[in-house]
């Protein structure tokens, strides 16, 4: 696991950018390999150094930025780097700055990556069920626009994720899709009974073609399943394990 694993998408060709498994990290145990998450009880000397390899692999020499995360619909411009201590409570990051290497965390919910290439404006967006259906993307695509990019320009790729065979959902999460539109009820299959599969990738992917984005790639890497690439949440509590690692997918301006 000494290599980092840097997945890139064909809709970011020419921009800075990758979504990270956990390959290529120095964390051991349940977490091993290239954990990110400071919510672990992972080593923080661990973290740190994973962190910095992380950054190196897609914006070499570049400064590392990450938010807090919540699985709010907010999102954050970004002019340098913030102090750990004063990071907002926010699931997206946009900027036009060059050096800085945008960063989300996931452990199954959806990252997105997005470009102007021409504007010169990059975003990152934390697209858990929550926050997609939220908006996040919505206002991850809104600011960049305050930032001189035009959503009609913008591509968008959505990274691994837990995919719809692997996430399984009780009728009261299906009835909260299906009551904000009837027309989401087409990203749910028939589960067990009581239950549905839900895929999420899909759906943040309508999200952004909804919102005029007209490139947009998925990437269909389902976290869950590929424990030697990927942390999971779900597959660690399925597990009762008590602790799970996080990647991170990335995006600056050289």
């Amino acid at each position: 696991m000494n290599e980092i694993d840097v997945i890139r998408a064909r809709a970011l060709d020419g921009v800075s950018h990758g979504f990270l498994g956990r390959r290529g990290g120095v964390s051991t145990g349940l977490v091993a390999g290239l954990n990110v998450g400071t919510g672990s009880a992972d080593d923080p000397d661990a973290i740190a150094e994973n962190r910095r390899r992380a950054g190196e692999a897609v914006l070499p020499g570049g400064r590392l930025v990450t938010v807090y995360q919540v699985h709010s619909p907010d999102a954050v411009a970004v002019i340098e780097p913030f102090e750990d201590r004063l990071r907002p409570r926010a699931d997206a990051l946009v900027t036009d700055r060059p050096g800085l290497a945008l960063g989300i965390l996931t452990a199954d919910c959806a990252p997105v990556l997005l470009a102007d290439r021409e504007a010169g404006v990059v975003g990152a967006a934390h697209a858990g069920w929550k926050g997609a259906i939220g908006g996040v993307t919505d206002s991850t695509i809104a600011l960049m626009e305050t930032l001189g990019a035009r959503r009609e320009r913008i591509a968008a790729a959505v990274g691994p994720c837990i995919a719809r065979a692997s996430y399984e959902v009780d009728a009261g999460f299906f009835r909260r899709f299906a009551e904000e539109n009837p027309a989401n009820e087409r990203f749910f299959a028939d589960g067990r009974p009581g239950h549905y599969q839900f895929d999420l990738e899909a759906y943040v992917a309508h999200r952004l073609a909804s919102a005029g984005i007209r490139t947009v790639e998925t990437l269909g890497l389902d976290t869950y399943s590929d424990e030697n690439r990927f942390y999971s949440f779900r597959r660690a509590t399925h597990r009762g394990e008590p602790d799970y690692g996080r990647q991170i997918a990335i995006i600056g301006i050289n």
